[in-house]
């Protein structure tokens, strides 16, 4: 059974379609590489998974239930989006740290602000708040960064910053991970040790849609991969097969370009 089911999605700036009849679905488990050319929407994609942005058409589910459907609830209110976006944990390209807090708190800081909400949070505030600590020193451990946990992001590097904020996003333990472009703030040589992390959880089987600009990664670490371009998803399929075998001819265009790019 598929974790997400994607059916005919559209999102319009304006008069302007960034996305076209979308429709997709992915297994748990699986790591999903969204690719294409700079606008082509894949960026507008996982911002209307988030509920960052409100589709005009379609509909997506996870794990049965269904989240959004265009005909039934455009607008609804922010603590119902709150509680939907639990479902998807979001890498930004950017970081996005708040630069007021330590890398620890960065990453705990949405767990503990959730914690307020349980009913036993008064009388265990003490005790909820230690667990909630451990969770996070125990992710910036995974992300190979216990020595840095009382740094502010100023005091980072970029490749730090992000691991950061892969372990924040995995904190609330949501259904799939989403990476937006998550090496294109980077110098070459911290990009490698933040795939390395994201090579890691698909080892782990952590389900993620990753929308990249590194081709090679894609097809190692990716189960499937989707082509997008003007909108539309031009070809999906196995990762390996795409990359290395396209069937569509927009595909082998993108793939040659990005092939002389690296040349």
């Amino acid at each position: 059974m598929a974790i997400l089911e994607v059916n005919n999605i559209e999102k319009h700036f304006g008069k302007t379609k960034v996305l076209k009849d979308v429709s997709f679905s992915l297994e748990e488990g699986n790591a999903l590489a969204i690719i294409g050319s700079s606008g082509s929407g894949k960026t507008t994609l996982l911002r209307c998974l988030n509920f960052l942005e409100t589709p005009n058409g379609g509909n997506f589910s996870v794990a049965g239930e269904t989240l959004f459907d265009a005909a039934v609830n455009k607008h609804e209110k922010e603590e119902m989006l709150r509680k939907k976006r639990l479902h998807f944990g979001m890498v930004f390209q950017s970081f996005n740290l708040f630069p007021q807090y330590t890398a620890l708190e960065n990453v705990i800081l949405a767990e503990k602000l959730l914690a307020q909400e349980r009913p036993d949070y008064k009388d265990q505030k003490k005790a909820v708040y230690e667990q909630i600590e451990a969770h996070g020193k125990a992710l910036l451990a995974q992300m190979g960064l216990s020595d840095r946990i009382n740094h502010y992001p100023h005091q980072l590097s970029g490749g730090q910053q992000q691991r950061v904020a892969i372990a924040r996003a995995l904190a609330l333990e949501p259904d799939i991970l989403c990476f937006d472009e998550p090496t294109s703030a980077l110098d070459p040589e911290l990009t490698g040790e933040v795939l390395k992390v994201i090579r890691g959880l698909a080892d782990k089987n952590t389900t993620m849609i990753i929308v990249t600009h590194e081709m090679d990664f894609a097809r190692n670490v990716a189960d499937q991969i989707i082509f997008m371009d003007d909108g539309y998803i031009v070809e999906q399929g196995d990762a390996k097969q795409v990359i290395d075998h396209p069937k569509e001819e927009r595909t082998k265009q993108f793939l040659s370009r990005y092939a002389q790019g690296n040349q």
